[in-house]
């Protein structure tokens, strides 16, 4: 269910392919053991275009949505092993972030529901 899309820069997937950084926050989020195996899923959506405070700096930012119910602390543990791994990966990018957002129930539906 939870669903990770790290945008970055586009120079990052250059420094390590994107099959391994997939799997390297698939790794950590699965490592927290909120979510069920199998269930994770990890995409990146690398930039060519953008400006970083009218600089070109290489970013990492994690856009993450999993289902409501969990505790502001399992969310805090969840994004400090996502970025813990990200700043291992990448010591050298200088903005590295992760936010957690909250999907409703009501109102989700996936084809297994149904």
């Amino acid at each position: 269910m939870p669903h990770f899309i790290m945008e970055c820069s586009e120079s990052v997937i250059a420094m390590k392919s994107p099959e391994y950084i997939m799997q390297k926050v698939y790794n950590a989020a699965e490592a927290t053991q909120l979510f069920s195996k199998g269930d994770i899923k990890v995409r990146i959506k690398p930039y060519k275009h953008y400006n970083i405070g009218n600089t070109k700096d290489d970013f990492i930012h994690v856009f993450s949505y999993i289902m409501e119910g969990r505790s502001n602390a399992e969310k805090n543990i969840l994004s400090k092993q996502i970025i813990t791994e990200l700043k291992i990966l990448f010591p050298n990018v200088t903005i590295v972030s992760i936010n957690i957002k909250d999907f409703e129930k009501v109102g989700y539906y996936n084809k297994f529901m149904i």
